[in-house]
């Protein structure tokens, strides 16, 4: 189902469900019971608010606003590095 936008010849607008391609050019007013004609709008995409949009959503943000980590990601065992005393240590190569 498809909500489509009617607007009333005393410029008041309001809304109807139908499905996809049976919504009818002109319906009654429920105000005034005036025909009213049917409004072309731009589809309501964004305010689906599902976990895959807002994923796109990120994934298109963070090619030019990348956000910044500061902290390790939860869950990973913390790695601490192993400094030695031993001067031939020193000589050996490191990841």
């Amino acid at each position: 189902m498809a909500i489509y936008e009617y607007r009333c010849p005393e410029n008041s607008r309001f809304e109807a469900s139908h499905p996809i391609g049976d919504a009818p050019a002109t319906m009654p007013c429920p105000s005034c019971g005036e025909p009213s004609r049917r409004l072309f709008t731009a589809p309501h995409l964004s305010k689906t608010g599902s976990s895959a949009f807002r994923l796109i959503d990120s994934t298109h943000r963070s090619a030019d606003q990348p956000e910044v980590v500061t902290s390790q990601i939860p869950g990973t065992p913390r790695r601490v590095q192993q400094y030695s005393s031993n001067p031939l240590h020193q000589k050996l190569p490191r990841p």
